[in-house]
């Protein structure tokens, strides 16, 4: 059962969501569109401080494999979230460079790619530990951190389609993610814009409110 939530500012937000049950914390690095909220090292420095039962993800665009394992090496992160358009070859390259880290694809829906979605899950589905779907954006180009929902139906036939776990995101809060759940029926779930308030904050309501929805559907 993942719970993952992504984009945190400051160490007080990740104590927050390690004390509401949260699995897996997202730390967005080298960014096509987004903001980054931290540095590298203020990201090094939370995951210094956090828990060894909680998950640390490195959530990035970066496409090379290297690159990658060296920045997951500063970080002291465990698992790398890969969004940007990597190649299987490279995704190889990273366990090859290091054999503990775990990999997480991204498959991004959009209108009209179901066919290539199942492209690239039956191209990583050897080489990768788990698959997140997500939204795409076209007003703004973003591929994650949209704050928008896709088409429940392509993640529950993606899930139906590898033995691989899928995690969904995409535009989840506490209002639709049980509902999410029970359509999908993912290996966990990821929400990122869906638990803060007009500011940009993690608000500690939103997020124990999605914890405990998905707790109970994920069951």
């Amino acid at each position: 059962m993942i719970i993952q939530i992504a984009g945190i500012r400051n160490k007080a937000e990740a104590d927050m969501l390690v004390n509401a049950g949260v699995t897996h914390i997202g730390f967005p690095l080298r960014l096509p569109v987004n903001k980054e909220d931290l540095s590298d090292q203020e990201v090094r420095n939370i995951i210094s401080n956090l828990p060894r039962n909680v998950h640390k993800v490195l959530i990035t665009y970066l496409r090379i494999a290297k690159e990658i394992v060296d920045l997951v090496s500063y970080l002291g992160t465990d698992i790398v979230q890969v969004h940007g358009h990597i190649t299987v070859e490279e995704a190889k390259k990273i366990k090859t460079l290091s054999a503990d880290i775990k990999i997480i694809k991204s498959l991004v829906v959009e209108k009209d790619n179901f066919n290539e979605l199942v492209f690239t899950v039956k191209g990583f589905e050897k080489h990768v530990d788990l698959f997140i779907t997500d939204t795409f954006d076209p007003d703004t180009g973003a591929s994650g951190a949209t704050g928008k929902t896709h088409d429940w139906s392509i993640s529950k036939r993606i899930v139906d389609m590898t033995k691989i776990p899928v995690i969904l995101a995409g535009g989840l809060n506490p209002k639709n993610v049980g509902q999410a759940i029970k359509t999908v029926r993912p290996a966990g779930v990821d929400t990122h814009t869906g638990v803060e308030n007009a500011l940009g904050e993690k608000d500690p309501v939103l997020v124990n409110a999605f914890v405990k929805e998905a707790k109970s559907a994920l069951l």
